[in-house]
């Protein structure tokens, strides 16, 4: 029984991840159509909403609920989950699940200021907000391999760098684009 709800559990979560990616980017798109010309504004508007939309209540609030059913189901109703919750990398872990969940709730709150075209933020920190869930997704993965609740730190680090790189990478980018 463990090793199926573990499965259901990875398969919702890695839904849930995919669909909090992409949200990201579709805020991004949201923005950057907030600053074109009528009509390519209202239309890209308009069809951005629908697709933010559908992802959020169709894919990743599902996804979310079932991934954190099957990991309390695993923990608390099997005797593997037993020992799994006494060790130090769990208690790791379920915080960065916590803070899996604060960035839920925040890219739920951005959702709907921008349903309701408020935009409050600029593409390029929404470029910068969605390697949030890519440092959660590392932590999360090597803590749960490694089971350490010190070596996942060097995994985190070497995110961080390599997001650094990406967003350095990015801002090269527009400089070239800016010049054109």
């Amino acid at each position: 029984m463990y090793d199926y709800l573990k499965s259901l559990h990875l398969i919702f979560v890695i839904t849930w991840f995919a669909g909090l990616f992409y949200i990201v980017r579709l805020f991004v798109y949201q923005i950057e159509a907030n600053e074109k010309p009528s009509p390519e504004k209202e239309i890209l508007q308009a069809q951005y909403k629908i697709m933010a939309y559908r992802l959020w209540y169709i894919i990743t609030w599902p996804s979310a609920v079932l991934a954190s059913i099957f990991a309390f189901w695993m923990l608390f109703f099997t005797e593997a989950g037993h020992i799994w919750i006494q060790m130090p990398w769990m208690h790791v872990k379920l915080c960065f699940v916590f803070l899996l969940y604060l960035y839920h709730g925040k890219c739920h709150q951005i959702f709907k200021q921008l349903q309701n075209d408020e935009v409050k933020y600029s593409n390029n920190f929404m470029r910068l907000w969605n390697e949030g869930a890519t440092i959660i997704l590392f932590a999360v993965v090597f803590l749960v391999v490694l089971k350490s609740a010190i070596n996942w730190i060097f995994g985190v680090i070497g995110i961080v760098l390599f997001s650094v790189l990406i967003m350095l990478g990015f801002r090269f980018y527009k400089r070239i684009r800016e010049k054109k």
